[in-house]
């Protein structure tokens, strides 16, 4: 029986199957990534707007997704800022982390070609409005929020449990207006339309 589960007649998680849950998450996301990543060099691309701070942005999430939990599950350091795991926390992160990986897989087939994990414009590029792009316009960062979210519900530790949050901020805050700014400059009107009824990461309710 999975230690994570039954205890004294009731259901409960452990921390080490957090983790579990945590890592396996973190498998998928590879798994999910790297066929598209593969696609995306082999599609021509038309411009780009990669800056040495976009790569920062890209290094700071993967340190505080990938990098900083690791090291956590790996290893157990930083344990000074570790703190009291919280059962109904951990299931709260196994069900956003499910929303998660359903997110970022149904963003990933739903772009196809148009991908690419820097700022780029691929030849033939198009607007994609449909599907979850009908809702917001970049659930792919949607899903990375939710990731970093059920990074703090699984591993109780001050530092590792909140680098995500931290990591995905940089990234998000620092590119969304540089990668709007290239949309409008690719599709013009027809993206200043598309905006007006849609959310960035949030459904508009109107």
């Amino acid at each position: 029986m999975l230690a994570g589960f039954q205890r004294k007649g009731h259901v409960s998680l452990t921390p080490a199957f957090a983790e579990f849950v945590w890592a396996v998450g973190l498998l998928a996301w590879v798994i999910i990534r790297v066929p598209h990543q593969k696609r995306a060099r082999k599609t021509q691309v038309a411009s780009n707007a990669k800056t040495f701070k976009d790569r920062l942005a890209l290094a700071a999430a993967a340190a505080g997704l990938c990098l900083v939990p690791i090291i956590f599950v790996a290893t157990g350091f930083p344990a000074f800022a570790d703190y009291t795991f919280q059962p109904w926390l951990g299931w709260l992160g196994l069900f956003v982390e499910l929303a998660f990986l359903c997110l970022f897989y149904s963003s990933h087939q739903q772009l196809g070609k148009n991908w690419s994990v820097t700022l780029e414009i691929r030849n033939e590029h198009t607007l994609v409005t449909d599907g979850l792009y009908r809702y917001v316009r970049h659930p792919m960062y949607l899903s990375f929020w939710l990731w970093a979210i059920a990074q703090f519900c699984l591993l109780p530790n001050g530092i590792a449990g909140t680098a995500g949050l931290a990591g995905v901020a940089f990234l998000y805050f620092s590119r969304i207006h540089h990668e709007e700014a290239m949309m409008r400059h690719a599709f013009g009107a027809s993206y200043d339309e598309y905006a007006r009824h849609t959310g960035r990461i949030i459904p508009k309710p109107w």
